[in-house]
């Protein structure tokens, strides 16, 4: 009985291959907190690291947040454009 209910589910299962061209309003929430908790991460990060002693603790920390800088890049390439808009003559 688990077992086809479990197969039902993964026959349910839609995969989207390509972002929709639109996002909904939660989503866009959602990236903007994501967005938020990298930057302060990546600014924790860095504030630490400036006031740490310890020379491999200080490039952990610098790692961390270089990870959390990379996170926010990333995030924003998916918010720009990907078509350019024709120009009109």
């Amino acid at each position: 009985m688990q077992q086809q209910q479990g197969t039902q589910a993964n026959q349910q299962q839609n995969f989207i291959s390509e972002p929709p061209q639109v996002i909904s309003t939660k989503d866009h929430l959602y990236i903007n907190d994501m967005l938020s908790w990298n930057l302060l991460a990546m600014k924790k990060a860095y504030f630490y690291a400036s006031n740490c002693q310890d020379a491999e603790i200080k490039e952990a920390i610098n790692q961390a947040g270089q990870m959390h800088k990379r996170h926010y890049e990333r995030l924003l390439t998916h918010l720009k454009p990907t078509t350019e808009q024709p120009t009109v003559q």
